[in-house]
Order: C-alpha cells, then sequence, then structure tokens
C-alpha cells in the first residue's frame, strides 16, 4: 500500500539513490555501533544503515509508517514525537550505558526545536548527521560578521564542531520541497566550556533582538540592569562577536550572581 506524505509531518520522501549513499558514507556506520534514526520515513536510509549496522533503533510519529518499520527485525521502533524522546533513556538502553550516534532527514518545519532537544542530552551523544534546509545549515555553521551568523550559530557552535557535508537539492525527494537540503556533520566539543546554557541563551537572544543596532542599544542595557561591572564592548553589532566572547560574558555574568 503506497504512503500518501503527511504535510502535517513535514513528510518529504528521499528517493535518490545517489544521494543516500553519500549519506551513508558521510555517516560511515560500522557494525555494533548503537544508533538512533529520527524519522525513518519510507526506510530509504533506514535499510542501508541497518545492513552495515546490523541493527538499529528508529524514531518514527506516523503510525502507518510505525506499523511498517515494525515488521523489520532488526529494528526497534520508537514510536513518538521525537520531542518528548528522552535521549539520554534512549542511550542507556541502545548504547549499553554508553553514546549514540543521530541521524535523520529531520523534519524542517519544526528542525530547531529538535537540535535544540538534542542539545539538552549532548553528553549521551556521540556524533550527528542531519538532513535540513539548507538555508539552517548555513545558519548553524555561519562565521561571525556574516549575514547567517547569529543566535542559532552561537548557541550550537559553543557545544558542537559543525560542517555542511552534502548538498541535496529538492529533485531527490518524493514530493519535492521548496527548498534546497544539505547534510551537517554535528561532533560534540570533548572540553566544552563549564556555562549556564540558559543564561548563554537569553545572552544571545537579548544581543540579536535587533542586530541592526549596536549592542549598546540591547546587550548593554540588559548588562547593566544586572549590574555587570566587567568590560564588554557594546560598540558593535551583534554579528561582530564571536562565539567565544559570547561564552567568557555568560560565564562573567553568572560568576557576578553568585
Amino acid at each position: 500500500m503506497k504512503h500518501i506524505p503527511r504535510k502535517r509531518f513535514g513528510q518529504h520522501f528521499l528517493t535518490d539513490q545517489g544521494i543516500i549513499e553519500g549519506i551513508v558514507q558521510a555517516i560511515a556506520p560500522r557494525a555494533g555501533q548503537a544508533v538512533v534514526e529520527i524519522g525513518p520515513g519510507l526506510a530509504a536510509l533506514t535499510q542501508p544503515l541497518v545492513e552495515r549496522l546490523g541493527h538499529l533503533t528508529v524514531i518514527e510519529l506516523d503510525r502507518d509508517l510505525a506499523q511498517q518499520l515494525r515488521a523489520h527485525p532488526q529494528l526497534t521502533v520508537v514510536e513518538s514525537d521525537v520531542l518528548k524522546v528522552d535521549f539520554r533513556q534512549l542511550a542507556f538502553t541502545a548504547g549499553n550505558a554508553g553514546k549514540v550516534r543521530v541521524v535523520g532527514n529531520l523534519p524542517y518545519n519544526i528542525s530547531t526545536p529538535i537540535l535544540f532537544h538534542l542539545l539538552d542530552a549532548v553528553d549521551v551523544i556521540e556524533d550527528q548527521h542531519f538532513m535540513l534546509q539548507k538555508e539552517v545549515i548555513d545558519r548553524m555553521v555561519a562565521a561571525p560578521s556574516t549575514s547567517d551568523y547569529g543566535r542559532l550559530s552561537v548557541m550550537l557552535q559553543w557545544r558542537y564542531a559543525m560542517e555542511n557535508v552534502l548538498f541535496v537539492p529538492p529533485q531527490s525527494f518524493d514530493p519535492p520541497p521548496r527548498v534546497d537540503s544539505a547534510v551537517v556533520r554535528m561532533v560534540p566539543h570533548a572540553h566544552p566550556a563549564a556555562l549556564d546554557v540558559k543564561l548563554l541563551s537569553q545572552l544571545v537572544q537579548v544581543a540579536f533582538s535587533q542586530r541592526r543596532k549596536l549592542l549598546r542599544h540591547t546587550l548593554g542595557q540588559w548588562l547593566t540592569a544586572r549590574g555587570f561591572p566587567g568590560a564588554f564592548d557594546v560598540q558593535r553589532r551583534a554579528e561582530e562577536v564571536p562565539v567565544a566572547e559570547y561564552v567568557a560574558l555568560a560565564q562573567q555574568v553568572a560568576a557576578v550572581a553568585m
């Protein structure tokens, strides 16, 4: 029975065999590794992965697709909204109390919430390979002083080394999306800076709230309201500040508040 893609789930099924092989090569799965796939859909990527791994855990929200996937003896199917999945628990079971690798063609309508949900469990994740809207990946990997550099860049780069590894055109899917896609590799930093993630998020959100204005109008006022006595150059725009400076500022603000 042919599955009709559901708009509410943001379903676009990958059909290009050359692209599928390119993604598998980028992931480089090895037998016995604990891997979790988000949104397996019609198993285009699932099948070549499980052939190399021997076993694969998949997270699928669509009830009909989950039922089809359960017929595969080498798959553990988690039928759930990925935003409700406890990846720490999943790592404990799938990864034998170790770490998991996470892959998937993420639904573009909720890709950013998924990335932040995984950030909460980053300490149990070995690496991530995701297909996303190319525009989103451009923002994720953007360097300072570029138009793509923003809150998403800072919030992910402080915790991951990331690279755009593959371009995926619309015609690689059925139905074709209206945007270009790409595949990103995300490897958690081995020794990340210790900080209050919620504080960094708030600080960065304030900084980029009016990105065309100098930071003295936004972040400068926020720091003054908090009684921050340190030195920080607010005569710049938010996009001119490197990730390391935002991280250092978050640490200093936290220290003052203690």
